[in-house]
């Protein structure tokens, strides 16, 4: 008898804990994503265009040009082994 009711008692808090997730994920998630978002808009305010001082008007086009790398020798892939069949 005791494990039928430890039976009942797992499957009770299984299906109360499903009800629950159906109640509250919502609630949870949109909450975790305000915060995320909160985070995210905290983190990119100091970040500024390198030239920030000056004001831009409507309709200027600005180009901010990347720094070129270097293109290294990409031919050395690394060294060459000829294998040979064996019969």
């Amino acid at each position: 008898m005791t494990f039928l009711r430890t039976i009942l008692f797992i499957l009770l808090g299984y299906y109360l804990l499903k009800i629950l997730m159906r109640l509250f994920a919502p609630k949870i998630l949109s909450y975790a994503a305000k915060k995320t978002e909160s985070h995210f808009k905290q983190a990119f305010e100091g970040f500024e265009r390198p030239n920030g001082s000056v004001q831009e008007k409507v309709g200027d086009v600005i180009i901010d040009k990347k720094t070129q790398r270097k293109k290294g020798d990409s031919k050395k892939v690394g060294e060459y082994i000829d294998f040979e069949e064996i019969d």
